[in-house]
């Protein structure tokens, strides 16, 4: 548990208030970073150690807030924010603006051949799952066959969309086509997550009161958390899903574009990766990270337990909602 003395930083504290979508995607460019992507694991370990020990009290002399908040940038890009255990590199914040640039900027360019389409659809999915996996809630228990069922899936219905929209869009204006792999991503994202947290859904979502005291468990909290999550997901790809394709569309109509083909896959994964930079943070940045709920939405049981133990003094709940 942290300590925290008079005039001492609280570094569990949000720097930004993240009860406002500014606050909450000023937090969010601080961690999506992709230059700590490329930190060794040894310098991540070393922020690690100084927030542990912040939290202790135990921080060396001599250390600023400003270390100690840069520590805590690099603790919340690569840890788990409810086990503090260490993310793997795809599954990290950092790692979600150039792996989703190289992803989409191959969806986008390869979206003719089946054969690729196919190829392009599997890696993305097999991402999502990794992150989705990765970033789920603690509490949260999923076996290896759930996570094979909902792999699956995602990764079916991403085909199926893509092959079935390719198929039906042949005849239709050339933009048409470039627009399937978004499609596919909506429609895969909406089976994907579900799936990868469906332990939430069936046994519900730890819920607390504002000091951290479980209350219980909650489906209707799973519901909205993992709906949450859906909408980010679909935001954060659909400028660059959507708006590249018409600025790729005007640029290979140049006389260099022409001559040199092996530029449009290049640039087009630079604009994907422009979007990127600032859609992740805003993505991540619609819904706050500590989800709430008013006690009277809950499930009649729960309901009636929390009003039973806290009477009227507690009227809302929290949970972490995931990414």
């Amino acid at each position: 548990m942290a300590v925290t003395k008079p005039g001492r930083l609280n570094i569990d504290e949000p720097r930004w208030d993240q009860s406002r979508f500014v606050g909450r995607l000023k937090h969010f460019f601080a961690i999506t970073d992709p230059r700590f992507l490329f930190y060794s694991s040894e310098t991540l370990n070393e922020a690690k150690q100084l927030v542990d020990n912040h939290r202790l009290g135990l921080s060396p002399p001599g250390t600023t807030d400003e270390q100690l908040l840069y520590a805590k940038r690099l603790y919340d890009s690569s840890f788990h924010p409810d086990t503090g255990e260490r993310l793997n590199i795809i599954g990290s914040m950092s790692c979600q603006v150039p792996g989703g640039m190289i992803i989409t900027g191959g969806m986008l360019q390869f979206y003719q051949k089946t054969s690729l389409i196919v190829l392009w659809q599997w890696i993305n999915q097999s991402f999502n799952a990794l992150v989705n996996y990765t970033n789920r809630n603690a509490t949260s228990e999923i076996t290896n066959t759930q996570i094979g069922v909902a792999y699956v899936s995602a990764t079916t219905s991403a085909l199926v969309t893509a092959l079935g929209l390719n198929s039906l869009v042949k005849k239709a204006p050339p933009l048409m086509a470039r627009y399937v792999p978004f499609a596919a991503v909506a429609a895969a994202n909406c089976v994907n997550i579900p799936l990868m947290r469906q332990q939430e859904l069936i046994r519900g979502l730890v819920v607390m009161d504002e000091h951290g005291n479980t209350l219980g468990e909650s489906k209707r909290a799973a519901t909205k958390a993992i709906t949450q999550v859906c909408i980010s997901r679909i935001t954060i790809a659909a400028p660059g899903m959507l708006v590249t394709p018409i600025i790729m569309q005007r640029l290979e109509k140049l006389p260099f574009m022409k001559r040199i083909k092996v530029l449009h896959l290049w640039i087009q994964t630079g604009i994907v990766g422009s979007f990127l930079l600032f859609m992740v943070p805003v993505g991540c940045a619609l819904f706050p990270q500590k989800s709430q709920m008013a006690v009277n939405h809950l499930e009649t049981e729960l309901r009636d337990s929390i009003h039973e133990k806290y009477g009227d003094t507690l009227s809302t709940v929290y949970f972490n909602k995931g990414l």
